[in-house]
């Protein structure tokens, strides 16, 4: 064959295999909901179970240091939460076991936390100033704090378990510092948890 025939030939299957490699890849047109064109629910709702146990596990670190400092036990705060499911018992208890498996509740916990305070900040206040965010990020952490410990656990952990040990037990302070820290974290990696659309795909700006 010669070297023309040849040339043609190589040609011949370079168009081929541009045609074959054209069928294989979708048509964009075959998916006009992806990537999403406003916001994306359901990723950041994902998205805000990640940040929200990083949250909960730097608050967790925040209460372990700083109850060490105070001469108390590392896990005091783990106790004292333990005492919604297991009653009294829990402050007197020192397995190793139990307060693992505090300390797991107590993450799994902040994993569903993070998901109202993430898609908050990403949908209402994505593109405020930094101000404006951690005003928001701040009366949050307040709220939920005096949601769940005056509308909730004041009134719930005595009628199922019989004590007020959450609210009598941890200062105020420490409370509030608590759910600080966790909405604190929470701004600080809320662009970790952010929608990045391919290259070239656009999608609205989530309302405000």
């Amino acid at each position: 064959m010669s070297r023309k025939a040849k040339l043609s030939e190589l040609e011949k299957l370079r168009s081929k295999v541009a045609e074959l490699e054209t069928e294989l890849i979708p048509d964009a047109s075959s998916h006009p909901d992806w990537p999403p064109k406003s916001y994306y629910a359901t990723y950041h709702v994902l998205a805000g179970m990640v940040l929200g146990l990083i949250g909960a596990a730097s608050s967790l670190l925040f209460n372990i240091v700083g109850a060490a400092m105070l001469g108390k036990h590392p896990l005091e705060l783990i106790r004292v939460y333990l005492t919604f499911p297991m009653g009294e018992e829990a402050l007197v208890r020192d397995s190793g076991f139990v307060l693992a498996a505090g300390c797991c509740l107590y993450l799994g916990t902040g994993m569903f936390g993070g998901i109202p305070f993430h898609l908050i900040l990403s949908k209402y206040f994505a593109s405020s100033r930094t101000i404006v965010r951690f005003s928001v990020a701040t009366v949050l952490g307040v709220g939920v704090w005096l949601v769940n410990y005056y509308c909730i656990l004041y009134w719930l952990q005595p009628k199922l378990i019989g004590g007020n040990w959450i609210v009598e037990q941890i200062p105020p302070i420490v409370a509030v510092l608590t759910h600080l820290v966790f909405a604190w974290t929470l701004l600080l990696v809320d662009q970790w948890g952010r929608f990045v659309p391919p290259a070239g795909h656009h999608p609205k700006e989530p309302s405000r």
